[in-house]
Order: C-alpha cells, then sequence, then structure tokens
C-alpha cells in the first residue's frame, strides 16, 4: 500500500510545553533539522525542534528517496559518503525500520555527448573511493533487461541506496525523542530575538524560548523567516511534481534516470516516477529580487523549468504573502502550516505513458497516487550552509537543491560539530553565503 506523503492531515505525534530556555533551537522538521537535533543531542546540548505543520511534511516526505553519490557536485562528494554511513548507523539504531535499501542508482545517457559528460565526473568517484562504473550499451541493457530504448549508455553506482522519506524521517524524529530531544509539532516560530548582535531568543506562537543558538532549516520557507529578520539569501523554490504506480516487478531493484524520466523501486514493489530535467517555478518577488543570481543556472538550462506569472496564496513567495510582521501577530508560517501544492496532472499522465513505453515488459502500469512538492534552491544548486557574520548564534541549513533528503544526516552531523566548537570533518567553504556577495564566480552544481 503507497503511503501518501505527510500534510496537515496527519495527527500530530509531538507536541508539549515549550521549554524556558534550551541550548539550541531548531526551525524546521524536515530531515536536515531533525538529523541536526539528533547530533546536537548527542554532543550534550539541550535541543528543541520547532516545525509549524508535521514532521517530513514538505519536501523531506515528498523527494524521490534516493541516497544517492552519484553525480554530486565535487564539494558535497566527501560529504555525501559520510552520509550514506550515516544513514546505515541511524538505520541500525531505528531497528532498521526505515526501508534502506542499497539498490544502486544509474544514470542512462541519451546520446554520446552525454555518456561523455558522466565519464567526466568519474575522476571524482574514484577520488573519493565510490564504486560508480561506466556502462556500455550492452551493459545497461543487461542491467535493465525490461528496458526499450536506445540508450548510449550510462553510469551506475551500487552501494547508492533509498529510503523511504515518508516513513524515514518520522522514524529518525521518534529516535531523537528516545533520545532526549524535544519536538513540537504544530508550532511556528514567527522570529529571534537579539542583543546587541547575539541570538537570545525564539518566539513561537506558543511563546518564547530563550536560546543562544538557532538552526534555520526550513525549507521552501527558509528564505521568508530570514528576511523577517534583516537576512537576506537568494533562496527560491521550484514544483515538481511525482507519481506513484504498480507494474510487474522489475530486475533492477534501484533508481535510474535519464533526460525524460527518473523512477526508483518502492518498498512496496511498486514504482515511483518524477520528470528528471523539469521543473515548474512561480514567479513572485523574491524572484526579481534574486532574478541576476540566477542567470547562469537560466542560460545553461533555458528550457528545463516551466513559468508561471504568480504562486498560489499563500505560498512562500507569492505576492500577497507578507515579507514583514510582528513577533506577536500571527504570521505566515501559521496561515499554511504545510506547504502541499498539487501536482501537474498532465506532467503525470505524461510520466506514466513513458515508464509504460520504456518498459512495455512490466505490462500495464496502475496509478496509485500523485503529488508535488516545493523544493528549495539556490542560484548554483548547492546549499547554504553557514553561520550568519553579523547576528551571532545564527547558523543557516538551506537551499539543498533536490538533493537535501541524501545528504541530510552528514548535513545535521557537522551541524552539530561546528555549533558546538569543533571543527568540520569536511569542507564547507562551497557552502558559506557570502558567496552571493563577495564576488565569487558562480559555479553550477551537481556536477552531472
Amino acid at each position: 500500500m503507497v503511503e501518501f506523503p505527510i500534510s496537515d492531515a496527519t495527527p500530530i505525534e509531538h507536541g508539549g510545553a515549550l521549554p524556558e530556555s534550551v541550548d539550541v533551537v531548531i526551525i524546521g522538521g524536515g530531515i536536515v533539522g531533525v538529523s541536526a537535533a539528533i547530533y546536537l543531542n548527542r554532543l550534550g546540548q539541550r535541543v528543541v525542534l520547532l516545525e509549524k505543520g508535521r514532521i517530513a511534511g514538505e519536501q523531506s516526505s515528498r523527494n524521490w528517496g534516493w541516497i544517492r553519490q552519484q553525480g554530486r557536485d565535487p564539494d558535497e562528494l566527501p560529504i555525501m559518503v559520510e552520509a550514506r554511513r550515516l544513514w546505515q548507523e541511524l538505520s541500525a539504531q531505528t531497528g532498521d525500520t526505515i526501508g534502506l535499501v542499497q539498490g544502486g542508482i544509474t544514470y542512462m545517457a541519451k546520446d554520446q555527448v552525454e555518456y561523455e559528460k558522466f565519464a567526466s565526473w568519474m575522476p571524482h568517484a574514484k577520488a573519493n573511493g565510490v564504486d560508480s562504473r561506466m556502462l556500455s550499451r550492452a551493459e545497461l541493457a543487461n542491467l535493465l533487461p525490461e528496458a526499450r530504448s536506445d540508450w548510449a549508455g550510462g553510469i551506475y553506482t551500487a552501494s547508492d541506496m533509498r529510503a523511504e522519506p515518508w516513513v524515514a524521517v518520522p522514524t529518525l524524529a521518534r529516535l531523537a525523542v528516545s533520545e532526549g530531544v524535544t519536538i513540537i509539532e504544530g508550532c511556528a516560530a514567527r522570529g529571534v530575538e537579539t542583543s546587541a548582535g547575539q541570538i537570545t531568543a525564539v518566539v513561537s506562537e506558543q511563546g518564547t524560548v530563550r536560546t543562544p543558538q538557532v538552526v534555520i532549516a526550513g525549507g521552501a520557507w527558509s528564505s521568508l523567516f530570514l528576511r523577517n529578520a534583516g537576512v537576506n539569501i537568494p533562496q527560491l523554490s521550484v514544483r515538481a511534481s511525482v507519481v506513484a504506480v504498480d507494474g510487474a516487478p522489475m530486475t533492477y531493484q534501484g533508481g535510474g534516470a535519464d533526460s525524460q524520466i527518473a523512477f526508483r523501486t518502492r518498498a512496496d514493489g511498486g514504482f515511483t516516477l518524477a520528470a528528471g530535467e523539469f521543473h515548474e517555478f512561480f514567479l513572485g518577488p523574491d524572484a526579481f529580487r534574486a532574478f541576476g543570481k540566477y542567470l547562469t543556472q537560466i542560460k545553461s538550462d533555458p528550457f528545463g523549468t516551466r513559468y508561471y506569472p504568480a504562486a498560489p496564496k499563500g505560498y512562500p513567495d507569492a505576492w500577497r504573502t507578507p515579507r514583514r510582521w510582528a513577533l506577536d501577530e500571527q504570521s505566515p508560517f501559521e496561515r499554511m502550516r504545510v506547504l502541499n501544492p498539487k501536482p501537474n496532472a498532465a506532467k503525470c499522465k505524461a510520466l506514466v505513458s513513458g515508464f509504460s513505453a520504456q518498459f512495455p515488459k512490466l505490462g500495464p502500469i496502475k496509478v496509485k497516487a500523485a503529488w508535488a512538492g516545493m523544493i528549495d534552491s539556490m542560484p548554483d544548486l548547492v546549499p547554504v550552509v553557514d553561520r550568519v557574520e553579523d547576528i551571532s548564534g545564527l547558523t543557516i541549513a538551506t537551499g539543498m537543491s533536490g538533493h537535501g533528503f541524501g545528504i541530510g544526516p552528514a548535513i545535521g552531523y557537522m551541524l552539530a560539530d561546528t555549533m558546538t566548537g569543533k571543527t568540520a570533518a569536511y569542507d564547507l567553504n562551497r557552502f558559506r553565503l557570502s558567496r552571493f556577495s563577495d564576488g565569487s564566480k558562480m559555479v553550477l552544481g551537481p556536477a552531472i
């Protein structure tokens, strides 16, 4: 049975009273926020996580479920290798109940040019000990015997994994609570209080909690929250639609993608489908403010995004969404508990037709469910993981750009280290906030 992504119809599991004071407040209950809570708590920090809606209610339960090293940006790759290890560790700590499977990831090249692009990434895999390998046309056909295609070949990473996102993140939240983290769902953080440039408290709809440190891991809502605090980041969000289908079992039990369709096997034996290189974008005030930052991305893929003149009411960058509010009044986060966009029905239909044509031996394909999510993205397609220079104690972890589910545990792990005075195990320079204001050249990631 397909489990629908979590929404505001999902019962609240974590409630309770707001503590008077803690060491760290985490704002956002997705994979990054939950992971940070686990690892900060294990380092002796008193942590409360505030989630305006439900744990994993937005993109953390709506993604593809890939835990992928393959094709990562070179600066992300060593962190992703660590994330893979952490996923295995966390799975064991939850009794292997998160649906973690090592099924591999495969990219299929439409032509020789794309095949050579895949091959150009291979030195990064080798440098990080990742078992990626190039597949010839014949080897790809052997891996995917049910497929009917003229792919030129592909790239395959057997050690890549997957998990069921709507199961994994809530399970990790329960692990965090069992270890001492306080999680409060249905409790929107309205803003932060400061004194002499130092974080002193978070004001929520349930009251104020004193704290010297705050992590903003709010996904598509991060930019809006930060703007009200006087911090501007060029983050935008795009809509991606997903459809879950049933069909005959496939020999290959991993995930795959070409330029048209991405797929993965689910725990129930069905398949989750998405568009490989297609997103939809709603224009709003932030889009115009950040336009210059996104020129490099737009020029690199001018037809990969469909544009709409306005976002639905209440969305983070909708024209009428307030950009400023007092901390004693209702915030936009209380008006929309869970960002639950409607899927693109035409795109979902095309995905099913395309998958059926690509894999005719799977027999009739039956649609089980469809949904969409808003993916928080940055101009260079890599996240911001950094402290805010002008506000001591404020840390940002957002803009995961569609690949945050897999890398999330490692981001949380590194946040815990840096926020407790340890040196991060990996170089975070690529993910600094100042890259958008210090004249740095825009370098797009991921690599493939």
